[in-house]
This record gives C-alpha cells, sequence and structure tokens, in this order.
C-alpha cells in the first residue's frame, strides 16, 4: 500500500498488550542470548539461505551414521539443525513485522517534525509581540541549535 498521512493510535491497553505478548516471546524462548561483538565476529555466519545446507547436511548425517565418529554427537547436531530452522522462521516473521514498524515510525515521525517545525516557526513570529512565548520560542530553537552546531561550517568561496 502506498504510504499515506497515517492518523492512528494505540490505546494504553493496547501497548500493555503489545508488550506482554513481547514477554510472552521472551518467555517461550528462554535460551536467547546476546553476543558481544568479538563473539559475533567469531562465529561462522549463517542466514536464511544457509538453511537448506544445513538441512540437506543433517539429511546426510542421518541416512549414513557410520561415517562419523563416535565423539560426533547425532541428536545434538539434529536438535542443533531443528532449532535453527525455527528460529529462522521466527526471525524472518519478526523482522518483517521489525521492519514495518520502522517503517511506521519514521514516516510518523517525519510528519510529527514537519507539524512541530510549523509550530516552532508559528511560536518565533508571535514571540515577536505576545508577551511569555519568547522562552517557548528558545526552548523549541534549541533543537536546531544541536543541528546546525553539529555540521560543519561552509568552507569560504574561494576568490577567482
Amino acid at each position: 500500500m502506498p504510504y499515506q498521512n497515517i492518523s492512528a493510535t494505540v490505546s494504553d491497553a493496547d501497548l500493555q498488550a503489545i508488550k506482554a505478548a513481547v514477554a510472552t516471546i521472551q518467555q517461550k524462548l528462554p535460551f536467547l542470548i546476546t553476543l558481544l561483538p568479538g563473539e559475533r565476529k567469531n562465529l561462522f555466519k549463517t542466514g536464511p539461505n544457509s538453511l537448506s545446507f544445513v538441512q540437506n547436511a543433517l539429511q546426510a548425517a542421518q541416512n549414513n551414521p557410520d561415517i562419523f565418529p563416535k565423539s560426533f554427537d547425532a541428536t545434538e547436531y539434529a536438535s542443533d539443525v531443528e532449532l535453527f530452522a525455527v528460529l529462522t522462521d521466527i526471525n524472518t516473521t519478526v523482522a518483517q513485522l521489525a521492519s514495518e514498524i520502522d517503517d511506521t515510525r519514521l514516516a510518523v515521525g517525519s510528519e510529527a517534525m514537519k507539524e512541530s517545525t510549523q509550530v516552532y516557526n508559528y511560536v518565533k513570529t508571535a514571540a515577536a509581540t505576545t508577551p511569555g512565548l519568547k522562552p517557548v520560542a528558545d526552548q523549541l530553537g534549541q533543537r536546531f541549535q544541536k543541528a546546525s552546531a553539529a555540521q560543519p561550517a561552509p568552507a569560504p568561496a574561494a576568490k577567482v
């Protein structure tokens, strides 16, 4: 669906239900971990495209159990493959939802910023003639002072 101005709300009850649903997911997956950057770097990289290879390798292992040393734990390997498949499925679903939430948040945030800029301009203009609005205009203007302070000043034009 093409993007249009979004006009929606999320009730407090719905927000709590959403947070509870996420908490339920976390409770159902108590083994989830957070990797440190060094740990992540050192792991063999896999993604959704690796799933078929891993599943085919499991089939090969199950069809040829005699070629593996006794130290190879085929049961644990099968468990790892199954969990990888399930987590890949969950990750795909959650990633799609996260992408939709992020796109919607970005669009609504853009709408809010555009409208907030209009409010700021009205307040700035009114501050010249309305007592008490200058502090409000200054407070709103701080957002733009920080943004302009972070950007380097343009280089002076070269003289010919």
